[in-house]
């Protein structure tokens, strides 16, 4: 039985570094013929041919507006910095397309509730890319604790990096450290973790949280110029997951030369630990270890190497291509099996509590 591709038109999409490049495009390549990139729409009229020039794409459209109207698209994928997302995903909505925007799904909660009530009211499969959910080793990871692995979990902790989000940044990224715009260390690498977590252990209780900031500018790059920097580089949650179980996290801003990631869950019968070299947990190969019972010592309990192969290198684009796997189920069949805006909104709400909770200590 052979289905028709899903045709899918880019907002964002540069053929030089960015994340759409290095993560979606290897990720649909990946996946055959269940998809075709049809066209891109960029900042300007003139990247977008440049674009679609180097990918050899059918349409560079001259605007987004262009692009969720056309009748050639199918699914519209949002993948520019976080400011923009609403307006690009409330258009594409509106014009009866399925959507795949890039997490953060809004600047805020309530962006992201708007987007999840019109993405339900047009009946349209509405997936916001929080990838770390479709990591082979979260998968994994979540059927360990489901069969009994540890036992009842008693308590988790995390420490992680940001890379980003200390005292320097190239002129690029130096969105990344004013507030306003949504991209802060808590939208992203926690945002990300904290869904994977949620995954495999369960809702979250009550949280309380701490931020605190070691730098107050950060120097670019490019010019050595300081500029000012809203966004914290200390992070520190902690409380009980709605099992009872404990929970911690502490995230950095940039990286150190100790641990850069370690997700540990301690057990009635045994113990894991996930680590990383960086503490995003959607684009960093994770490697599993755990001990159960009379074991002293932690053994390797990565998944079996067949679930890799086909997939993409990069961890990032093997994450992205899981998402989009299941897009495409969820279009095909009516289900729901990728992460949804509804989710989205509730991984926005942990992350409003945590933000109100940091805020009330000034």
């Amino acid at each position: 039985m052979t289905t028709t591709p899903i045709r899918v038109g880019f907002i964002g999409l540069n053929p030089d570094s960015n994340w759409a490049f290095m993560a979606h495009m290897p990720a649909l390549k990946s996946l055959g013929d269940r998809f075709e990139i049809i066209g891109v729409a960029n900042s300007s009229a003139e990247s977008a041919k440049r674009t679609a020039k180097t990918h050899g794409l059918k349409y560079a459209f001259e605007t987004p507006d262009a692009l969720v109207a056309s009748d050639e698209v199918d699914l519209v994928v949002v993948t520019v910095k976080v400011p923009y997302h609403f307006e690009l995903v409330s258009k594409a909505l509106d014009a009866g397309k399925h959507v795949y925007c890039e997490w953060p799904l809004g600047n805020g909660l309530e962006e992201a509730r708007k987007l999840a009530a019109l993405a339900e009211e047009k009946g349209v499969v509405a997936v916001a890319g929080t990838q770390a959910r479709a990591a082979h080793e979260i998968l994994h990871l979540k059927k360990l604790i489901a069969d009994g692995y540890v036992g009842r979990v008693l308590s988790t902790s995390v420490i992680g990096t940001g890379g980003s989000w200390a005292n320097q940044t190239s002129e690029a990224l130096y969105y990344l450290f004013d507030k306003k715009n949504g991209a802060t260390m808590e939208d992203i690498p926690i945002g990300h973790t904290l869904a994977a977590i949620k995954d495999v252990l369960g809702d979250f209780g009550d949280l309380d949280a701490t931020k605190l900031f070691n730098f107050d500018t950060v120097a670019v790059t490019e010019t050595g110029e300081k500029k000012l920097k809203t966004a914290p580089d200390q992070v520190m949650v902690q409380g009980a997951l709605a099992s009872g179980a404990a929970f911690s996290l502490h995230y950095k801003g940039g990286t150190n030369r100790g641990t850069n990631f370690l997700w540990e869950i301690n057990g009635t019968e045994g113990d894991i630990q996930v680590t990383a070299g960086l503490g995003h947990a959607q684009m960093v190969q994770l490697t599993i270890k755990g001990a159960k019972g009379e074991e002293t010592e932690l053994v390797d309990l990565m998944p079996d190497a067949s679930v890799y192969e086909g997939q993409p290198e990069f961890p990032g684009a093997r994450n992205v291509a899981g998402i989009y796997a299941r897009l495409a189920e969820d279009i095909q069949n009516g289900t729901k099996t990728a992460p949804t805006f509804a989710d989205a909104v509730v991984l926005h709400e942990i992350l409003d509590k945590i933000e109100k909770s940091a805020a009330a200590k000034g």
